[in-house]
């Protein structure tokens, strides 16, 4: 409200104080806060958390859905699209490219979290704990996966 949304700059075109403040904050709020943000609300207190909640069926079943099944979902579908010729594959984009933003599917957690609380609504807290565990350990895997993948196998699109 008190930044103002025009400058004067006489040399050039008008600056704009505010729309500069946006785009300095779009990279720290986008990849430090957004997702301190959502962690924190998560719910999950580590002080609760052991290792053999990871390997419970609930934990692990949440686990595989986000890490493999977002996968094969994607690119299933991506596959089917192509094939019956519903859409085309963009100009230079290449299968380890498209499988690698496959695997950057399985780190959604805002809405991971959302739809596990309302699965286990009437539930014991410790599913909701092993449901929570699962989602971020899932989305975990998924986000560094992807990276490894998108970073080491696949080349820029120039």
């Amino acid at each position: 409200m008190f930044i103002p949304s025009r400058g004067l700059d006489w040399d050039r075109q008008a600056c704009k104080p505010l729309q500069e403040l946006q785009n300095d904050l779009h990279g720290p709020v986008g990849f430090f806060i957004v997702p301190l943000f959502a962690f924190a609300n998560a719910g999950l207190s580590f002080s609760q958390v052991s290792i053999t909640d990871v390997m419970e069926d609930i934990s692990l079943g949440i686990i595989l859905g986000l890490v493999l099944g977002k996968q094969i979902g994607v690119m299933g579908m991506v596959w089917l699209g192509l094939r019956l010729k519903l859409g085309v594959m963009p100009k230079n984009v290449t299968w380890p490219q498209v499988y690698g933003m496959a695997v950057l599917c399985g780190v959604g957690f805002t809405m991971s979290l959302f739809i596990g609380v309302l699965a286990f609504e009437q539930a014991e807290a410790v599913n909701m704990l092993q449901n929570r565990l699962g989602i971020l350990v899932g989305s975990f895997v998924s986000a560094l996966w992807a990276v490894l993948w998108l970073r080491f196998y696949c080349k820029p699109i120039r």
